[in-house]
């Protein structure tokens, strides 16, 4: 058994904020239908699982392109690591969620409660969707509505959660306009027993304090204090 049909005004809404009107809507329908919406044991299920691939494979190829056209002065390691900021799990699921993703999404009666609201669920639907915009229309299509949705890729890139080295973005994000050596990192305070220690950290550029962490290590300190300050300080900011 199935989950009512969401209405299509949901897809509607979806369409507008994409900037793109689907000419074959059984694409969009197919995108935003997730697997749990009619099982198909054979494996051959009209569902968006097809799709996502495919979407995929466009999302990696847009974003790599826009920023080897736009980020003109950086080098493959790091325009890797730009690319995986973009299009990684919660980057896409926040953007579905942007577009309405959730409201549009059909799922069946087990998935109901929480499959709306699932990142996996959501990434998946994202990536469709950008697969039945290509299959729909073109790769030129796919880009526009890729693009108009993350808007400016470096603010988009600077909101995504630095949880893999925030200490490495935030030195990146410094360097350009302030050098190699402008940030430090001071112990500013120990407390608890020897086997059971926390440590209290703040990171300086030059002498503005950007954030204080705490952690049972001084690198889990710092690494603390260094999501602060990328958190407390908008991109342009410092």
């Amino acid at each position: 058994m199935t989950a009512p049909l969401p209405s299509n005004d949901a897809w509607v809404e979806i369409e507008q904020r994409l900037g793109y009107r689907f000419r074959d809507r059984a694409l969009l329908q197919r995108a935003l239908t997730h697997p749990s919406w009619q099982p198909d044991p054979a494996g051959v299920a009209d569902n968006n699982q097809r799709l996502e691939f495919l979407g995929d494979a466009v999302l990696n190829f847009v974003i790599a392109d826009e920023l080897f056209r736009t980020r003109l002065e950086e080098r493959e390691g790091r325009l890797t690591q730009r690319r995986a900021a973009l299009i990684r799990g919660p980057m896409l699921a926040d953007l579905a969620l942007e577009l309405g993703l959730d409201r549009g999404l059909r799922v069946g009666r087990s998935e109901e409660a929480v499959g709306r609201t699932k990142s996996s669920a959501l990434e998946d639907a994202f990536e469709a969707v950008i697969g039945a915009i290509y299959l729909d229309s073109d790769l030129g299509s796919a880009r526009a509505a890729i693009l108009r949705v993350y808007g400016d890729l470096a603010r988009r890139a600077a909101s995504s959660p630095a949880e893999d080295n925030p200490k490495g973005a935030l030195q990146e994000r410094v360097q350009p306009k302030h050098g190699n050596h402008a940030l430090r990192y001071e112990l500013v305070g120990v407390e608890g027993a020897d086997h059971a220690r926390t440590y209290e950290v703040a990171v300086f550029l030059h002498q503005q304090r950007l954030g204080v962490g705490r952690g049972t290590s001084k690198q889990a300190a710092e690494t603390a204090a260094a999501r602060a300050a990328l958190t407390q300080f908008p991109p342009d900011s410092i």
